[in-house]
């Protein structure tokens, strides 16, 4: 991916998000979505010695000694703060820990997942629209609100009803409000808060606001 103005720094938080190619759909079905998952999880670690579509033809056995070199070699390109996955985009709050981290681990994961899901549903072409978009966040009160906002995203665009919301299983939401995850770095939100409780309340504290937002959004034809 080429053609970035800013430079992505080492140690800094950005959000990053991209959507679909002519704003068509990129999950189409929830084997979409578990693949989504499996592909940021494998490519967290620079050097993965096989594709991941490799990865998944191989035994178990020699899946798991993959899996022991790359975690006992500790090291990550990004750390992933937050993440939400809806219908045609998706948004992230990363933590780059290794110089070229985000760059590398986007690639990483759009190409591979656009060779999985171009070849289940039969297309050709790219799946994503361009160079990803990458804002740094500033300040942690921008950390809290921005981990926020990626919660809300399948409410606010009523990709699911409220009843579901918490739940919503292509969000870190529920690791959040578990207070442990395999795949999400969480401590750098839930440390601001006395306990996952604490912070479902600070999400569901905005939730009508944001409604409005989005409502108002799509009023004025605003992207």
């Amino acid at each position: 991916m080429s053609g970035r103005r800013i430079p992505l720094v080492t140690g800094e938080y950005y959000h990053v998000y991209n959507r679909g190619i002519t704003r068509q759909p990129t999950f189409l079905t929830k084997w979409d979505y578990e693949q989504t998952i499996s592909t940021l999880s494998y490519y967290l670690t620079p050097n993965p010695p096989v594709r991941l579509s490799r990865f998944k033809e191989l035994s178990v056995e020699q899946r798991n000694q993959i899996l022991h070199q790359l975690e006992k070699e500790g090291r990550k390109l990004v750390e992933i703060i937050s993440f939400i996955l809806i219908p045609n985009h998706f948004h992230m709050l990363l933590r780059q820990t290794t110089d070229q981290g985000i760059t590398k681990f986007i690639s990483l994961v759009v190409n591979s997942y656009t060779r999985y899901f171009n070849t289940k549903h039969r297309r050709v072409g790219p799946l994503f629209q361009g160079v990803f978009k990458a804002a740094r966040v500033e300040t942690e009160g921008q950390l809290l609100h921005l981990s926020r906002y990626i919660h809300l995203n399948p409410l606010v665009s009523y990709v699911v009803k409220e009843k579901d919301f918490l739940s919503y299983p292509w969000s870190s939401l529920p690791d959040f409000l578990r207070g442990k995850s395999p795949l999400i770095t969480i401590e750098p939100i839930l440390s601001h808060f006395s306990s996952p409780k604490k912070y479902q309340e600070f999400v569901l504290d905005q939730a009508g606001y944001a409604k409005k937002l989005e409502r108002i959004k799509h009023l004025t034809l605003e992207e």
